[in-house]
């Protein structure tokens, strides 16, 4: 079967130029294709590209070609799309982009490979049958700092590197706690997580600035720290924290602590912060067909001891319930600024000691080091066969006699004896 060519496509830089050239934003385009405005701008960053129909609808608005009907069909697979939508509304959009007709895609469409690190996919069974729907109301913020409804603005060039940073801090650090308290059912750990990683993001400031999503860094820097196995080695995490009080938080929490970290951070940026598949696989380091399976087998084992929880949209206003009853607060944007920068400094002192220490230590051994090579003394050996060597003894008392005798004549000896005539 012959493969129809796909449109041409311009580059990210040019598609945003296009985008800013009919007055079109990024929530605009979205409503138009009716996918979220996060893919909108992974589109424009690079990271991912529109297939299929999305593709041909996007260059036809890019262009002008063709009138595209705002919140057209989505026919990319179920979980692409964002199933779970975002928490809050939109306030420039008339109307939320239409749900995917199932909560799962086919497996040939999402998952064909298995996953090697739980082994083959089991088999489908019936689907559960749907919980009542949740009554209307507002709903918590879990994944605020990246909705695309609540995405910032670019950070201005006339804000200083402080102020850019507190404006950071400020719409991140509350939702990112909750998220990483979902991760560790630890709330101190969530703390220390996100205070830890936004230290990590002002001491190489630079580089998280010129960052594509500034906090989408953060974010991946505090649950990598949060998920490392090194905390179980601290005292003060032997002992589990209390629970959540709701006997309902309580039974999610304890289903998500026992899913393994990876499929835990998976089902948590993909229902929970809402990021699309291929967002969601490029933070966690994965394929995408690896992290669609993750999340499958996720869903599936909070669905089995959840059954209430196995839709998508059912599951994400739980986290966000769950994440938001416990209260959690991050710490001022200045006092972790304070903090990281006296981490700063203990870090170069440590590291000025320990090369002090280093040339003192190689100027020692320079000077007492031998400047060349001695052969070392081979051991004695015993010579068989040889008499040993007899020391002389004390002298009799004729020797005596003969000895002084000598040293009593001249020097030059003895007179000579004469023969006499006789």
């Amino acid at each position: 079967m012959t493969r129809t060519p796909e449109t041409p496509l311009p580059s990210p830089k040019e598609c945003r130029r296009l985008r800013e050239a009919q007055s079109l934003s990024q929530a605009d385009v979205a409503a138009a294709l009716g996918v979220t405005r996060a893919t909108v701008r992974s589109w424009e960053n690079g990271r991912t590209t529109p297939r299929g129909t999305n593709r041909d609808a996007y260059v036809r608005l890019l262009t002008g070609a063709q009138e595209v009907t705002p919140h057209q069909e989505n026919p990319a697979p179920a979980l692409v799309g964002a199933a779970t939508g975002p928490v809050q509304a939109s306030p420039d959009r008339a109307e939320p982009a239409p749900e995917p007709p199932s909560e799962t895609p086919p497996a040939s469409e999402l998952a064909p490979e298995p996953d090697p690190e739980l082994g083959p996919d089991p088999a489908p069974g019936p689907d559960p049958a749907p919980g009542p729907e949740p009554a209307p109301g507002p709903e918590p913020e879990l994944g605020s700092e990246l909705s695309p409804e609540a995405e910032p603005e670019p950070l201005s060039p006339s804000l200083t590197p402080d102020q850019a940073f507190d404006a950071l801090y400020a719409f991140c650090a509350p939702a990112l706690v909750r998220q990483t308290y979902l991760l560790t059912g630890r709330r101190e750990l969530a703390r220390e997580s996100v205070e830890c990683a936004f230290q990590l993001a002002w001491y190489r400031w630079p580089e998280v600035a010129m960052d594509r999503d500034p906090a989408g860094w953060v974010r991946a820097t505090a649950h990598e720290f949060a998920l490392s196995p090194w905390h179980r080695l601290r005292p003060r995490h032997r002992n589990p924290e209390p629970p959540p009080a709701a006997p309902a938080d309580r039974a999610l929490l304890d289903v998500l602590l026992q899913l393994p970290p990876v499929y835990r951070r998976t089902l948590l940026l993909y229902d929970g912060v809402g990021l699309d598949l291929p967002e969601t696989a490029a933070e966690t380091e994965a394929s995408t067909p690896a992290a669609a399976n993750r999340l499958l087998h996720a869903r599936e084992a909070v669905a089995t001891r959840l059954p209430e929880l196995a839709e998508p949209k059912e599951l994400h206003r739980r986290l966000a319930e769950v994440a938001s009853a416990e209260r959690l607060h991050a710490a001022k944007p200045t006092t972790v600024r304070w903090g990281g920068e006296q981490r700063a400094r203990h870090w170069t002192r440590a590291a000025i000691a320990f090369t002090v220490v280093l040339i003192g230590a190689t100027t020692l051994t320079l000077r007492t080091a031998p400047d060349h090579y001695e052969p070392p003394l081979a051991p004695g050996a015993t010579v068989h066969g040889v008499p040993p060597r007899v020391a002389p003894g004390p002298l009799s008392a004729e020797q005596l006699a003969l000895r002084a005798k000598l040293k009593g004549e001249t020097v030059s000896g003895p007179e000579r004896l004469v023969p006499e005539a006789g």
